[in-house]
């Protein structure tokens, strides 16, 4: 069975504590070793708290739930808006701007295959697309 996860305030101390343990000059392995944990939880631990205070640690937990509550608020009114402007779009009998294409159909021309990617065998039917009706040889004017 797993051992419990340390509290935020309980890692801070731990991570003091092998900060006095290495100022009387014992190696970082043993002040790791010692307070119970691996070097890699220390060195994460000192990564996310290293040098944080009670204070400032209250502080980033209060963030922190504030930060969690902004982000809810904001999905949910994100999410308000989208059924608003599909229902507008559905009342008035027009597409929402969600559902729209990207460029009208009229922007759009046929391009010829990459040769690239099809080969050569592909390469006797096809011929490049013109980007002007004017320049089409094959259709008359």
């Amino acid at each position: 069975m797993p051992g419990k996860r340390p509290k935020p305030e309980e890692i801070v101390t731990k991570l003091r504590q092998v900060e006095v343990l290495q100022g009387q000059g014992m190696p970082i392995a043993d002040a790791v070793r010692q307070i119970g944990v691996t070097q890699q939880t220390y060195y994460r631990w000192r990564k996310l708290y290293g040098g944080m205070g009670r204070a400032q640690l209250k502080r980033l937990k209060v963030l922190e739930k504030e930060n969690q509550r902004l982000r809810r608020a904001v999905s949910d009114l994100t999410l308000d808006k989208l059924i608003l402007t599909e229902a507008a779009a559905g009342a008035e009998g027009q597409r929402s701007a969600t559902t729209e294409p990207f460029a009208p159909a009229a922007l759009h021309r046929p391009c010829a295959p990459d040769p690239q990617r099809i080969g050569a065998q592909g390469l006797a039917h096809t011929r490049a697309a013109p980007i002007d009706a004017a320049q089409d040889p094959a259709r008359p004017a």
